[in-house]
């Protein structure tokens, strides 16, 4: 089987978290790609990472490559990497872990964002854990859905 890959980047909020997770994903078998920042910086800004991370993601168009990025609350993250043609962000920063197979089963979301500042390293990789094992559903009603999506985009 191909081993997954998976782009991954954080700001200074996420930091030490994306590099726990990179440990964690390694350990399950992934392809990780760091793309940054590689070091602390409190005056970073998340969209230098996230877009060229997501960027990559978009390039690719098939289940084997998703992304994760990492800010304080996700949400600022999330609404950079839906700016880029293609990806299907979600957010998450606790609650109902209900909502990540939701992301996946009925939207198919290519790319995870988390508030780091609002879960825990575990929870983060079981959320993680969860959100990656989880596949499509491909019933009609939501390829049907993605698909008005790609036309709005223009794909």
């Amino acid at each position: 089987m191909e081993k997954r890959v998976l782009y991954i980047a954080s700001d200074h909020a996420g930091f030490e978290l994306k590099n726990k997770l990179i440990e964690f994903l390694f350990d399950l078998g992934y392809k990780v790609r760091d793309i940054g920042p590689y070091g602390y910086n409190e005056d970073d800004d998340y969209p230098d990472f996230v877009i060229p991370c997501v960027i990559e993601v978009s390039k690719r168009s098939d289940d084997n490559v998703v992304g994760i990025v990492i800010g304080g609350s996700g949400q600022g993250e999330a609404i950079a990497a839906n700016k880029v043609k293609g990806i299907r962000a979600v957010v998450y920063y606790g609650g109902d872990k209900k909502i990540i197979t939701l992301s996946k089963e009925h939207n198919d979301a290519n790319v995870l964002s988390l508030g780091a500042r609002f879960i825990s390293t575990r929870k983060a990789k079981n959320v993680v854990k969860l959100w990656l094992e989880t596949k499509f559903e491909k019933e009609d009603r939501h390829v049907r859905r993605l698909r008005k999506i790609r036309r709005y985009e223009g794909r």
